[in-house]
């Protein structure tokens, strides 16, 4: 019996060879892997990549063929305007060099007032039917199809790259950003979407909320793109700002409140500013936080012009914001995101009440795409 045992389990036996098989493939695949494990991984991330490019090329060429039908349908241009889109989408801004910071704000400013004034002076002359709003939204949807454009070659550039010289850390960072890259390519494309139907976007709460208090008010014009309405709140005197509408238009609303607290002698007792804000995964959509501050995002230069005026007369700031995520941001606005507008109009309300006194003057500012949403 224990002269059979020996003989079944021996490596001659059948049994036998498959563990020899099993151990010496285990053994071959170490070695491989040990040799050429990097090259195999680079190569299973180059593949990820090359499909993540591919969508992103589909995405660019679809929100480019939206902006050229947009072009066509709304501008009637008599030419193609195939060539003159070709170069918007190619433009690029140079920021001012920061080597010695002194005046640095203003610099940009002006660069980015040229910047906007080459942007929408060349969309109306490709789109030469289209009235104000409509330009102001052809020019959002063509940044939009730029911005994809962008992300489209910038991903190119480090596939190739890493492709061409099997490098296994350029590929490794390009594939560890990947899942963002793409949540922002998708809230693009629906950007690009919305603004071709003049739909009002999540970003535009900021400035629905200050066209609820405007409603039924007198409205006029400061500064560039920026309306004004007074109305009262139990004694307060409340002067709403928002970007004009309902074309896509943001303004600049950091020159509106200068100007604003200029006419009133510096006797404004508080500035709250409405806006979106990206929430935190867990964070319900339309949710209302409260904090201090001047809540606009950007380059900086308008929240620097409004904490400059807010120090220069002691005005105290607050900042309502109304969360939601980068794709809720810039996709057409959500029944969530126009019920937390509802919510954050209480709010203020609330901190009016609370911090000022009857006869006091208050800036509430709508901060945002007023893109579908007039006034």
């Amino acid at each position: 019996m224990n002269l059979a045992l020996s003989i079944v389990g021996s490596p001659l036996s059948p049994q036998g060879d498959v563990n020899t098989i099993i151990s010496l493939l285990m053994y071959l695949s170490f070695i491989l892997f040990m040799f050429f494990g990097q090259k195999i991984q680079v190569r299973l991330m180059l593949l990820e990549v090359d499909g993540v490019l591919k969508r992103l090329e589909f995405m660019k060429n679809e929100a480019k063929l939206l902006s050229l039908k947009t072009l066509r349908d709304i501008g009637k241009p008599k030419e193609d305007p195939t060539p003159e889109l070709n170069v918007l989408l190619e433009q690029f801004l140079i920021t001012p060099e920061g080597m010695d910071p002194a005046g640095i704000v203003w610099k940009l400013d002006h660069i980015l007032d040229v910047r906007e004034m080459k942007f929408k002076d060349d969309v109306k002359r490709i789109a030469p039917e289209a009235d104000e709003s409509q330009v102001n939204n052809l020019e959002n949807l063509i940044e939009a199809s730029q911005a994809l454009n962008t992300i489209y070659r910038i991903i190119r550039h480090f596939y190739l790259l890493g492709k061409r010289t099997s490098s296994f850390y350029i590929i490794f960072q390009i594939q560890m950003v990947l899942p963002l890259i793409m949540q922002e390519a998708d809230a693009l494309m629906a950007a690009a979407k919305a603004f071709s139907q003049g739909q009002p976007i999540g970003d535009g709460a900021g400035a629905l909320v200050a066209a609820k208090l405007m409603q039924g008010k007198e409205k006029r014009k400061v500064e560039k793109d920026i309306v004004v309405a007074e109305t009262m709140i139990e004694g307060r005197r409340v002067i709403s700002i928002k970007a004009e509408g309902p074309g896509g238009n943001v303004g600049k609303p950091g020159d509106a409140i200068r100007q604003i607290i200029e006419e009133n002698n510096g006797k404004i007792a508080m500035v709250v500013m409405v806006d979106a804000a990206l929430k935190l995964e867990g964070d319900k959509t339309g949710d209302i936080g409260e904090g201090i501050g001047a809540a606009i995002g950007g380059p900086g230069t308008e929240r620097f012009k409004i904490e400059e005026e807010a120090v220069k007369h002691k005005i105290q700031v607050y900042a309502i914001i109304i969360k939601e995520s980068i794709l809720e941001a810039i996709a057409p606005m959500k029944k969530e995101i126009s019920e937390g507008a509802e919510s954050a109009l209480a709010r203020i309300r609330k901190l009016i009440l609370d911090r000022t006194k009857e006869g006091e003057t208050v800036i509430v500012a709508g901060i945002g795409n007023t893109v579908g949403i007039g006034q």
